[in-house]
C-alpha cells in the first residue's frame, strides 16, 4: 500500500516532536541563519523525507558560540549535511525550525554531537534508501535479508514489544477485538495443531486404501507425508508400523507402535500390534 505525498507530509508533522533529531543539507545561508533542506529524521524516528521537500529554518541565535567575535554563519556553507534538533514546529503554517544547541535534544539524544559532519556518518536508513532508489535491482526485500535484525530469532518478539502487542493479551491489535477473552484453543498454534492433524488423517486414509490394493510404496509416501505434517500424529505411527511389520522390518515397527503409544498410551490397536509384533520377533 502506497501512501500519498500530502498524507506523509501530514503524518511527519504529525509526529515530529520538539527535541527529535533531523539530518538536512544547506541550501541556503542568510544574515540571519541558514535553511536545510531536510533529509531524513533519525533518533527515536526514523524516516527517509527528503522527497517530501520540507525545509528548515537554523536561526543564528540557534548556533553555538565559538568563543570568538567571528560571525558563526562564516563556519558553514551550502551543501554541508548537517545534524540538527528540532526547536518548534507550527504544523498549520508548515514551518519547522532547528537548533544547533546540544540542550535542545531529548535527554536520550544528547550523546549526539549536533552541526557539520561527514557524508560517511549519514544514517544508515537514508543511506540505504540512496543506494535502492539509484539501484533498481536492489529491492526493498534484498535491503531487508542484508539487514542483521532480520536474522535475529527474536525480532518479531521485540517488534510486538515496541508495539505494545501482546500474543496473548490482547491478542489482536484491532481495537474490537481487544476486549474479548478467548480461549486457548482459539489461538493460532491450536488451531494449526488442529488442521495440520486433519490433513495428516487424509494421508493416512489415503495410505490405508494404497495398502489395501497392494501399493506398499504408495502408502509409505502417504504415512511419511502425514507423519512430515503431524509429527507425532498416532494414526500414521499405527499405520506405518504395521506396514513395516508387513515387509518384515520389525525393529522399525515396533519403534513406530512404541512412539504412538507415548503419545496415546491407551490406543488399541498400537498396543495389539506391538504385542504381534514382539511375539513375531521372539520367534526369529
Amino acid at each position: 500500500m502506497k501512501v500519498s505525498y500530502d498524507e506523509r507530509r501530514a503524518m511527519l508533522y504529525r509526529d515530529l516532536e520538539k527535541g527529535d533529531l533531523v539530518v538536512g543539507r544547506i541550501n541556503n545561508i542568510r544574515e540571519y541563519g541558514f535553511f536545510l533542506t531536510l533529509l531524513c529524521t533519525a533518533g527515536g524516528l526514523k524516516r527517509d523525507i527528503e522527497d517530501l521537500e520540507l525545509s528548515a529554518l537554523c536561526h543564528i541565535r540557534e548556533i553555538p558560540s565559538t568563543g570568538s567575535h567571528d560571525d558563526p554563519l562564516s563556519y558553514y556553507q551550502i551543501g554541508d549535511f548537517i545534524r540538527a534538533a528540532v526547536k518548534d514546529i507550527d504544523r498549520y503554517q508548515e514551518k519547522i525550525t532547528v537548533s544547533l544547541h546540544q540542550a535542545s535534544l531529548f535527554p536520550n539524544l544528547e550523546h549526539i554531537k549536533l552541526g557539520v559532519f561527514p557524508r560517511e556518518e549519514l544514517p544508515i536508513h537514508y543511506s540505504r534508501s540512496v543506494r535502492a532508489a539509484a539501484d533498481s535491482s536492489e529491492t526493498y526485500e534484498c535491503i531487508l535479508k542484508s539487514c542483521h535484525g532480520y536474522h535475529n530469532p527474536s525480532v518479531v518478539d521485540y517488534l510486538l514489544e515496541k508495539v505494545g502487542v501482546s500474543d496473548a493479551h490482547p491478542p489482536s491489535m484491532m481495537r474490537g477485538l481487544q476486549t474479548k477473552l478467548f480461549q486457548e484453543e482459539d489461538f493460532a498454534s491450536a488451531i494449526r495443531k488442529k488442521q495440520s492433524a486433519s490433513w495428516a488423517l487424509k494421508c493416512v486414509r489415503a495410505g490405508v486404501d494404497h495398502f489395501k490394493h497392494g501399493r506398499h510404496v504408495e502408502a509409505m509416501n502417504e504415512y511419511n507425508k502425514a507423519l512430515h505434517i503431524d509429527t507425532n500424529n498416532v494414526e500414521a505411527l499405527v499405520a506405518r508400523g504395521a506396514l513395516y511389520a508387513n515387509k518384515g522390518s520389525i525393529m522399525k515397527a515396533i519403534t513406530d507402535f512404541e512412539l504412538a503409544l507415548v503419545s496415546c498410551p491407551d490406543h488399541r490397536n498400537a498396543k495389539k500390534y506391538l504385542c504381534q509384533t514382539l511375539v513375531e520377533r521372539g520367534k526369529q
